[in-house]
């Protein structure tokens, strides 16, 4: 059932065309927002989106998968089609992830069917390129063979629809087949069933089955279903396959892994006898629950045996328009790139978590249960963020799922797929996403849950911390940092990352002291103390060189051993001058980032990082430096937060410059239009927020103001109905017109609700009680915003400001 919004003026003309409908672009045939979505965006070089058919958090991916880029399931890159299935996730890095039970059309040469390709590498075929259609619950394809494929969504289930009109004939044969693999995406399969059901003559067939797989970053196993029915003539011959033969007996198998390297191979198969007028349809439904549930999902939400693929089409293009109803835009002169970007990036916050309500395999409840948190530690800087302002009551649910995953399994997930525990990249990131709801007034939470579940966090260790909680309590309660090569006897985890622990942690424990003194809890002053841990490993005389060359700033982060004596790690290791730093093949003591990048990762503290590292002055030429010489990866999340630093040291406008250097040479409208991992829509969400013009700092009620990117962004509360406004005044967008970006990006002087407003930040209750910010902006940087006190709030020196909500 889709919810009521309040839509703004420029949606309602989206759906309703009338003059008003040209508002938000320059292109006279454009009626409709989802015109400027495209999913394609970041399916080359690492982006790793998911690009297929899917409902807004919906469980049911289907698209071609292909023996490529391969994480998110497609990718434009060229490589071959190996199936088509519809479990995946978007935006993940490492391993692919699910892409199970995939599904493969072809005409085989001959009546033997044992000339059919079975193997995924025999079966790969190459797409024309021309061919790839992917829109908001829609995407379509088609082979070099010309065996066309298009597919559609419900929540659980997807219509497939294969062509083989367009295919010629193989030595004499029309008869098409489809194969079903049981497999994923990497291979992780342990074991798997499957069972057909299909008789000679009939005009339709059913092949069901599950599978044991493996997370693909995470413990443990997770086991899926799948019911799949086949239609569009009368069958020819049915069976299974092994390898790369085949037969008609028997009907069912049950296959392993395979000895060591030989990965075994096999799945079901229905032939059809051609020639066949029209397509032949694929509906599979899909469970975590069972197979008979995976079948029930599929009738329920896709009924036969007339499929209607246009209402599935219709129903998803719906679903999406009520999403993005309720951000509107006036574009100005921006042009159609920087609105694709926008609209695609709004689409792709929206692809997960996933909702898995009803399909949860571990517990029953009533609250909401998301899967796909894939993971937190790049979900809560600014993805889950955005989803608070633009769709706060599923942000709601997805808070809800957290604290139901805590009251069942003991500990909030840090990483979660496939209804796997994932690993734990940092500190207990939920957290943060718990306190930025509470800061933001999510309603329907309970906030004693939300208490009890940090606090475990903070005080208890788990034996395995590398998938749940914190590791090295013992030494964070006693030392007041983690120390490199700590002695854990208590827990296990991965022993590295020293330095981003100490860091996160102290971030952690500031959320809790802010959660606390809300909750009028007297804990929030130990807290509170514990959040300045961080100190602790800051090495005042410490240089850095790049080639040999003093880079001429001191100061960073170190690793410190358990005798208080330092250790050393090169400032510019796990930079993009040095190599990538994993959490598995070179673990570091920073995680996926340098200790130049890690010097800014004090949230809450930021003014105390200007203090330490010689003032504004030398603070402003440092972040300078480290985004200017090759040290910043705007790829990866810890960066985000710096390219805003600038607002902390009085120098508003140069956070407004420094992100016009980023888009659009980094985020654009190019199929490789990313500059890394989406990340679960964290790349999204970092060109959303800044384009928008309000950037947030993740567990404070602050938003760091910027101008937008358009002449005016308007974001519509779906709980108080209520509408902010952030409006441009002199606006002159540059960088939509291949420009520098820098033409009127400064702001001159603003007003809230027609009074003036000297803060460079602005609080929550903007988006809640709704208003109109207006920045009269133009081409130099002025005084607006650069007064001590309209500087955002610091611990070290607003704490009451801080902790005042």
């Amino acid at each position: 059932m889709l919810r009521v919004y309040a839509l703004s003026l420029v949606i309602i003309a989206a759906v309703a065309p009338s003059a008003a409908a040209f508002k938000y672009s320059k292109r006279a045939n454009v009626t409709d927002v989802l015109d400027y979505v495209n999913p394609l965006i970041g399916s080359q070089k690492g982006g790793n989106v998911f690009a297929g058919a899917t409902l807004p958090y919906g469980m049911a991916k289907a698209v071609a998968d292909v023996d490529g880029e391969n994480t998110g399931g497609f990718s434009t890159d060229g490589s071959n089609i190996t199936g088509f299935s519809i479990l995946h996730d978007s935006g993940t890095g490492g391993n692919p992830s699910l892409g199970n039970f995939p599904i493969f059309p072809q005409i085989c040469s001959g009546d033997d069917i044992n000339t059919c390709k079975f193997p995924i590498g025999a079966r790969a075929a190459h797409y024309k390129k021309d061919s790839v259609v992917a829109k908001p619950g829609y995407f379509g394809v088609t082979l070099e063979n010309g065996i066309a494929a298009d597919m559609a969504v419900s929540e659980h289930a997807a219509l497939f629809r294969f062509n083989f009109s367009g295919s010629a004939a193989q030595n004499g044969s029309t008869d098409p087949l489809i194969l079903l693999d049981l497999t994923d995406l990497w291979q992780s399969r342990q074991n798997a069933s499957v069972t057909v059901e299909a008789a000679e003559g009939e005009e339709s067939g059913r092949i069901k089955g599950n599978g044991t797989f493996l997370p693909s970053f995470g413990a443990g196993s997770y086991v899926a279903y799948f019911c799949l029915d086949l239609s569009g003539g009368a069958i020819k011959e049915s069976g299974v396959w092994v390898n790369d033969r085949a037969g008609s007996e028997p009907k069912s198998i049950y296959i392993t892994r395979g000895f060591n390297l030989f990965y075994l191979q096999g799945g079901g198969f229905v032939r059809f006898k051609g020639p066949i007028s029209g397509p032949v349809s694929a509906r599979m439904g899909v469970s975590f629950i069972s197979t008979d549930q995976a079948c029930s999902n599929a009738e329920k939400e896709i009924p036969g045996p007339d499929y209607d693929f246009n209402a599935l089409i219709k129903t998803g293009k719906d679903a999406w328009r009520e999403k993005l109803a309720p951000v509107s835009i006036e574009p100005g002169n921006a042009d159609d790139n920087l609105l694709t970007s926008f609209w695609s990036a709004v689409y792709r916050t929206m692809i997960s978590p996933q909702d898995f309500t009803g399909e949860n395999p571990d517990w029953q409840s009533s609250e909401p249960y998301f899967d796909s948190f894939y993971c937190i530690w790049d979900m809560w800087r600014v993805q889950l963020p955005f989803l608070t302002i633009a769709d706060p009551v599923q942000q709601s649910r997805i808070v809800r799922s957290l604290l139901d995953i805590y009251k069942h399994r003991g500990w909030l997930p840090d990483c979660s797929m496939s209804t796997c525990k994932g690993w734990t990249q940092g500190g207990s990131d939920a957290d943060n996403v718990l306190v930025d709801a509470y800061v933001k007034n999510l309603t329907g939470i309970d906030w004693e849950i939300a208490y009890e579940a940090i606090v475990n966090d903070a005080e208890n260790e788990p034996l395995e911390w590398s998938i749940e909680g914190r590791g090295g309590l013992a030494s964070w309660k006693r030392l007041n940092y983690i120390p490199y090569l700590d002695f854990d006897p208590n827990g296990f985890g991965t022993n590295s990352r020293s330095i981003s622990r100490t860091l996160e942690y102290a971030y952690n424990d500031f959320n809790l002291a802010t959660l606390a003194k809300g909750l009028g809890k007297d804990t929030y002053t130990k807290y509170l103390a514990r959040a300045a841990n961080w100190q602790n490993i800051f090495k005042a005389d410490q240089t850095s060189t790049i080639n040999g060359v003093d880079t001429g700033f001191k100061g960073f982060f170190q690793p410190k051993y358990l005798n208080g004596t330092w250790g050393y790690q090169d400032p510019i290791a796990c930079s993009p001058l040095a190599g990538f730093c994993s959490l598995t093949s070179n673990p570091s003591e920073t995680f996926e980032s340098s200790a130049w990048e890690y010097m800014f990762f004090v949230p809450h503290d930021i003014r105390k990082i200007v203090e330490l590292l010689g003032g504004e002055e030398t603070f402003i030429k440092r972040l300078d430096f480290f985004h200017t010489s090759g040290l910043a990866d705007i790829g990866n999340e810890p960066v985000f937060l710096t390219v805003y630093m600038p607002h902390y040291a009085g120098r508003p406008g140069l956070s407004a410059k420094r992100v016009r250097d980023y888009i659009p040479s980094r985020f654009n409208a190019t199929l490789p239009g990313l500059p890394g991992n989406d990340d679960s829509g964290a790349m999204a969400s970092f060109l959303l927020f800044s384009t928008i013009g309000l950037f947030p700092n993740p567990g404070q009620n602050v938003y760091l103001i910027a101008p937008p990117f358009f002449e005016s962004v308007s974001v519509t509360n779906a709980l108080t109905n209520k509408t902010a406004t952030i409006r441009n005044v002199n606006y002159n967008n540059s960088t939509g017109t291949g420009g520098n970006g820098t033409s009127n990006a400064f702001i001159q002087s603003a007003k809230l609700n027609g009074e003036p407003w000297t803060k460079s930040w602005i609080g929550h209750e903007f988006f809640t009680e709704g208003g109109l910010l207006e920045l009269v902006v133009g081409n130099e940087e002025s005084e607006w915003g650069t007064k001590e006190e309209d500087r955002p709030p610091s611990m070290s020196v607003g704490e009451a400001e801080m902790l005042r909500w």
